[in-house]
């Protein structure tokens, strides 16, 4: 550091008036963070040079990784011109110079040729005349993050005190509008995060909701009608996720510019177009939507697509969740009634139906968060003697007044809402930690539970029932699962791979409700299955109708042949099981043995049968 001159300011005091309005004047201005990085740097500097009197300003950044310090903003006072790329330069940080910028609150230099700490930036100061500087570090968080560089041009310059000071207070101007928009560029990028699905980089489903209740707020009784179109997409065979991205990156193409394009379900986008439209252009949109979905998917493998279609005028007031629910129930029905190439309107007759089973959703929910969903279990009998060899667990419902609700009486709101994945893993936990404490006198006993078709695209569902397993103890061999033929079609060798999993797990698999889907006999052998429990249909008419006793003999000769278990559902009479076993079936389960019961009451014919 060279020795100082002795000229000082004669009035110390009105110059240190002075730098403190700049300074105030400076934070109003930039310290909001409403304006740029850029516009905020170039005032600083602007202030700086002025205050000063100095001929340039710059604001170096340092980039630690490479230990490099680049200039993002360069200030000639003289020109008044700026430069938002700092003239392309870029020092060396790793020298003397940069080990001082680490150590002082600033760095004076009288003659920047004789000071030997400057050694390393002549060049620099030989392109640009340099005489004299005056650096302020940039620290924020206890870290160096740059410089701003005070320079004189062609003749020695003297820095008083009080400008050592003002130029430490421009290096913290910089570190706090630099920290003000990084924080404000955190919160922007977390509120695109809030907003936007992080596989196919579209809107989500809230930011959805923003987008119709902007449209709808202002919409009056002479306003055209708000159109939402929901699209459920059943993905082709292959990469899920892949088929997904691709079917969003054609919607995006297709219609980007002229409609909202949200991700609202990990299986449906919806969108909103950006006019009005009629019913006849609606429904053509939709088809166009659908088509291009289904031509999107990779490798060969076409989705299966169903569109539903809303209007704001079917709505009895304003409310952009609603209209897009209306979307997504007319989608549930067009995909129910088996239109898979078709759309459906919301039908607002059908308002007092639908307002039904959302308040049936929201009961349901409460129930659940509050403790009053049960499991009962009804027992599954060896034939022969009657003995129970174990149970399969029902998911109950006692409502609000007391009643019993039977799980078909809210299934289906559980599968469309999605709730059906949260109760089945809680059901599972539940039952297999009762289980684990069954009586083992008369060997072990068994414990079934049901699985959706939802539950089986959960990619989650292998995990779920590791960690049931583990919770409980309950030794695998003892578990099985049932689900419906249904549930195998939707998506077959996804469906197919999670059997063989779960089956890799110990477990074992039954095929529900045997014989009312569209699977074959034949079609057995495709399936990673341990049992087969045949559907209650068959049973009913028995022992009259001697059509159903050859089914039921068939497919107990199959199940031996394939060893698998075979069970028989819906034996309310002596005179159906007798009939059963004669078709060569050992096993069954319904009314005649007993009904769905409670734990407690399940405890007492366990012990019987021990």
């Amino acid at each position: 550091m060279q020795e100082r001159c002795a000229a000082v300011p004669p009035d110390v005091g009105n110059s240190a008036r002075r730098h403190n309005q700049a300074l105030v004047a400076l934070a109003r201005q930039c310290w909001t963070g409403l304006q740029s990085l850029e516009w905020a740097l170039a005032r600083i500097c602007e202030t700086a040079a002025e205050v000063l009197e100095v001929d340039r300003v710059n604001v170096w950044r340092l980039h630690p990784a490479h230990g490099v310090l680049r200039c993002i903003h360069a200030y000639d006072r003289h020109g008044g011109a700026h430069d938002a790329g700092g003239y392309g330069e870029a020092l060396d940080a790793d020298c003397e110079y940069g080990r001082r910028l680490d150590e002082v609150r600033v760095i004076d230099a009288i003659d920047v040729h004789r000071d030997p700490g400057l050694a390393t930036l002549q060049s620099y100061f030989e392109r640009y005349r340099v005489a004299s500087l005056l650096d302020a570090p940039v620290r924020g968080e206890g870290a160096l993050l740059g410089v701003v560089c005070h320079e004189q041009v062609g003749r020695a310059r003297a820095w008083s005190e009080a400008d050592q000071a003002f130029a430490a207070s421009i290096g913290d101007c910089v570190a706090m509008v630099i920290e003000i928009h990084r924080r404000h560029d955190a919160e922007r990028r977390l509120r695109y995060l809030e907003l936007h699905d992080p596989q196919t980089n579209l809107p989500n489903r809230d930011h959805l909701l923003e987008v119709a209740h902007s449209a709808l707020c202002p919409a009056g009784s002479g306003e055209p009608a708000i159109t939402a179109i929901h699209l459920q997409v059943e993905p082709g065979e292959g990469d899920r996720v892949a088929n997904l991205v691709a079917v969003a990156a054609a919607l995006r193409a297709g219609f980007g510019e002229d409609a909202t394009l949200a991700r609202v379900r990990d299986d449906a986008f919806a969108l909103v177009p950006h006019r009005s439209l009629r019913g006849a252009e609606a429904l053509e949109l939709a088809g166009r939507c659908v088509e291009l979905a289904e031509r999107a998917g990779r490798g060969g493998e076409r989705s299966r697509v169903v569109a539903g279609i809303a209007f704001s005028h079917d709505l009895a007031a304003p409310s952009a969740d609603m209209l897009l629910r209306n979307a997504e129930l007319a989608s549930h029905r067009a995909r129910s009634l088996g239109r898979l190439d078709r759309c459906e309107v919301f039908d607002a007759g059908r308002h007092r139906e639908l307002m039904e089973r959302m308040r049936l959703e929201r009961e349901l929910r409460e129930a659940h968060e509050k403790g009053r969903l049960h499991v009962h279990y009804q027992p599954v009998v060896r034939l022969a003697d009657g003995r129970a060899i174990g149970a399969e667990a029902l998911l109950r419902w006692r409502d609000d007044g007391g009643r019993w609700r039977p799980t078909a009486e809210f299934i289906d709101v559980a599968e469309t809402s999605g709730l059906i994945v949260p109760l089945g893993r809680w059901l599972l936990g539940t039952a297999c930690a009762t289980a684990a404490a069954w009586p083992t006198e008369a060997g072990p006993l068994t414990l079934a539970v049901n699985v959706s078709a939802r539950q089986l695209e959960q990619p989650g569902l292998v995990g779920d029932v590791a960690a049931a397993l583990d919770a409980s103890g309950l030794a695998p061999a003892r578990l099985w699962l049932e689900l419906t033929e249904t549930a195998l079609l939707a998506d077959a060798p996804f469906a197919i791979a999670t059997l063989q999993r779960l089956r890799e797990l110990g477990v074992r698999v039954a095929l529900d409700d045997f014989g009312t889907g569209q699977s074959s006999l034949a079609r057995l052998k495709q399936l990673p299955i341990d049992g087969l429990k045949v559907d209650r249909g068959f049973v009913a008419d028995l022992p009259g109708d001697p059509l159903d006793m050859a089914i039921l003999a068939a497919i107990a000769t199959v199940g031996a042949r394939a060893r698998l278990q075979v069970v028989a559902e819906g034996v309310e009479t002596a005179a159906q099981a007798r009939a059963v076993m004669d078709c060569g079936i050992a096993y069954g389960q319904g009314f005649h043995y007993a009904r769905p019961m409670p734990e407690a009451d399940l405890r007492s014919i366990f012990t019987r049968a021990g």
